[in-house]
């Protein structure tokens, strides 16, 4: 089976002034992906669902 090709969106963390944004795509059943919205060429990051839930978690609960 092929994984289908990446449905990328803005985080709705994001914000609306274009600074820092990361783009996810969660259309695939086992990675998330994630990428810079400004620079495509840096490449993604991925992680399986159970470890972007921790990490997204994780977020929620800290601050930098």
């Amino acid at each position: 089976m092929t994984e289908p090709s990446p449905n990328w969106h803005k985080s709705t963390y994001s914000g609306n002034t274009n600074d820092s944004c990361v783009e996810i795509a969660d259309n695939a059943p086992d990675v998330i992906r994630v990428r810079d919205t400004k620079d495509h060429a840096q490449g993604e990051v991925t992680a399986t669902p159970a470890a972007w839930t921790a990490f997204t978690a994780f977020a929620r609960t800290h601050t930098v």
